[in-house]
């Protein structure tokens, strides 16, 4: 417990009072010094025998950048008490003044708006109440440890006005028949791709010629793995370039596939499964993929200090050139035009949450 500034001023007028009371006697200081002191008295009471509210937090969306979320926290009280509340908002998110004033009775739900501003997982949190007696005269501070995270997707481009030809390598290397059934061996022919090389046999034929596997032909929907990696320092270069190229292949219509260090999606469609790999692209970090990620990738993306580069079938297509100059980044662009349900996002949350309204 504390005082305020008014608080102060209540006990230098009750102090200043005494003195010229002993000095000259009481005459009618009694009537200002007296009540004065009861008001100080009863303030010094009342905010120290003040309950500890409790505090829940609501889950907060995952979303893109640039969109809005409300962070809702419920505090319950067992009587009504002047308060304000206070909510820390960490970096990559924007918020207006992280405090209010209210009046904290039985059950209140305060609510305030934050704004996506960075790729990554954020904090939100911790939550401080400090609480006042009705004169304003003291205050008493409860602090609340829990936080709680919101997840903001990496930026996406719209691919759609890119250069033709490079839009049609990259969805093209997904819309050859599923490679999941052997049929037979055939000769090499000028333009086959070489993951298609089928060199143990080749090796075994006397004039070393090569021969590539064909596949039994499928009429569903091609497949395509993307895999990423990049230097320190380009993270959100690497995470908005794949989210661009993933969100473009399955806007054709095929099913992608992830792979980023050690952690991978196995191809399918849906918007759950763009959310899915939206949120591994959140908190991408650097790292180095293995020989063996890079060869079976259909799509490699790449970022280093040169730029960040889209390599299908050993065709390297700089990112930028994918989006032309005009195009512009979209921070809400999905798969369908449903807002995602709090079931979807799976946002995680360990009951905190929040800033004040």
């Amino acid at each position: 417990m504390r005082f305020t500034s008014r608080g102060w001023g209540a006990i230098a007028v009750v102090a200043f009072g005494a003195v010229m009371s002993w000095q000259y006697g009481p005459r009618s200081l009694d009537a200002v010094v007296i009540p004065l002191l009861v008001i100080v008295v009863a303030a010094v009471l009342t905010t120290v025998r003040a309950d500890r509210p409790s505090v829940r937090r609501a889950p907060v969306p995952e979303g893109f950048l640039g969109e809005s979320r409300t962070v809702t926290v419920g505090i319950e009280t067992d009587s009504s008490v002047a308060a304000t509340v206070r909510d820390e908002v960490g970096d990559g998110l924007a918020a207006p003044d992280p405090s209010v004033e209210t009046t904290l009775e039985g059950e209140t739900e305060l609510e305030y708006d934050l704004t996506l501003e960075q790729r990554g997982e954020h904090r939100i949190g911790p939550l401080s109440i400090t609480v006042r007696d009705v004169f304003g005269l003291c205050e008493r501070r409860f602090e609340y440890d829990e936080t709680t995270t919101v997840l903001a997707y990496p930026r996406i481009y719209d691919l759609q006005n890119g250069a033709s030809r490079d839009l049609e390598a990259l969805a093209g290397v997904a819309r050859e028949a599923n490679r999941e059934e052997f049929d037979h061996l055939r000769e090499y022919q000028r333009g086959d791709p070489l993951r298609e090389v089928h060199w143990k046999s080749a090796a075994k034929r006397p004039d070393d010629d090569l021969v590539v596997r064909e596949f039994a032909a499928d009429e569903t929907a091609g497949a395509a793995t993307v895999a990423a990696e990049c230097i320190s320092g380009r993270e959100d270069e690497l995470a908005a370039a794949v989210a661009s190229v993933a969100t473009y292949l399955l806007e054709c219509e095929i099913r992608v596939g992830l792979t980023v260090g050690a952690e991978g999606h196995p191809p399918s469609t849906g918007r759950r499964h763009h959310r899915s790999l939206l949120r591994s692209l959140a908190v991408l970090e650097a790292e180095e993929l293995d020989e063996r990620s890079r060869t079976e990738a259909d799509v490699l993306v790449q970022s280093d200090a040169n730029g960040t580069t889209v390599v299908v079938e050993g065709h390297e297509i700089p990112f930028d050139r994918l989006h032309s100059a005009d195009s512009r980044a979209t921070s809400n662009s999905r798969t369908d035009d449903d807002e995602p349900t709090t079931e979807e996002t799976g946002t995680d949350t360990d009951g905190s949450r929040g800033v004040a309204a």
